[in-house]
């Protein structure tokens, strides 16, 4: 897919950071955004927009929106919207904190930073609970029909929908459990990754096999876990043609269909969560030409 940010479809990453932004000075988007599409790599950074600067240029993405906060029993959803998300790929924790220097230095003109989070891979793609994360994720021609938009036209063929959540583990809750309690709570075994028959219908497996719903819900998870102090848990993201699949999957964890909630939900919640559209490129650079960027500043400069 020559038209999609390479950094969407690449296999594993050893650490990541994911920055959000918010816009500072509508005058200055056209220049922030003209100015980062031109200079980054799409192989190791990916970036994202929100609905609301979409909407501030004037313009309609088909298909984006903002999440939608949901409240299950003992559970709320949250929904903390921002207008800009970057994605930083890398092996090195201090490289990537000089790209985001540069990255908060090239959009300073039109958005401030508002968050940093870091994340790492551990123990070859597990998360904190020391359980495999993204099993069944697909692959090869099979992701790209998962998470790429095709047959919309140019500026939206080779683009993506993201959502992105940061979870935060009880892990008090987690070493209260045996073995066997936190086998069922994902409804595989931990000693080899197998799935069990026997796991209880609230088993994470259960409530968000992806093949289970009809249409199939397939998404493309590129999640990490994270830690910030003794605070840890697992950036969730999670790339779509459309938010369908994704938002399918979360309702069924809430228990919308049967009352049945995710267990996954007994040790860890969401704190925040924003959904993105991420542009495809052209000749190697984000491709913005469906935002008119142009348009936007001539109006901007008339006021």
């Amino acid at each position: 897919m020559l038209l999609t940010q390479p950094g969407i479809l690449a296999e594993g990453t050893s650490l990541a950071r994911y920055l959000t932004f918010t816009v500072g000075a509508e005058a200055g988007i056209k220049t922030a955004l003209t100015a980062l599409a031109n200079s980054i790599e799409t192989d190791s950074t990916v970036v994202g927009l929100g609905q609301s600067l979409v909407s501030l240029l004037g313009k309609e993405v088909p298909g984006l929106r903002s999440l939608q906060p949901q409240t299950g029993p003992g559970i709320d959803i949250p929904s903390t919207p921002a207008t800009l998300w970057c994605w930083l790929r890398g092996v090195d924790r201090g490289e990537l904190f000089h790209r985001s220097r540069q990255i908060e230095s090239l959009l300073a003109p039109g958005f401030m930073l508002v968050d940093a989070i870091d994340a790492f891979q551990y123990d070859q793609n597990r998360d904190l609970s020391g359980y495999e994360d993204g099993t069944e994720n697909p692959s090869g021609e099979a992701a790209i029909q998962a998470a790429i938009v095709q047959g919309q036209g140019p500026g939206l063929d080779g683009s993506s929908f993201v959502a992105v959540q940061q979870w935060l583990h009880d892990f008090d809750v987690l070493d209260e459990m045996t073995t066997e309690q936190r086998d069922d709570v994902i409804g595989r075994h931990i000693s080899d990754n197998e799935e069990f028959e026997t796991a209880p219908e609230s088993a994470h497996v259960k409530r968000a096999a992806q093949e289970s719903f009809d249409p199939e819900a397939f998404i493309l998870r590129r999640s990490m876990p994270w830690a910030e102090g003794m605070d840890a848990g697992l950036v969730f993201v999670a790339f779509g043609k459309s938010f369908d699949a994704f938002e399918k999957i979360l309702g069924r964890m809430l228990g919308n269909e049967d009352t049945i909630r995710d267990a996954l939900l007994t040790f860890t919640r969401p704190v925040n969560g924003a959904c993105f559209w991420c542009p495809p490129v052209r000749n190697g650079k984000l491709d913005l030409d469906i935002l008119s960027l142009q348009d936007f500043m001539a109006g901007a400069s008339s006021f």
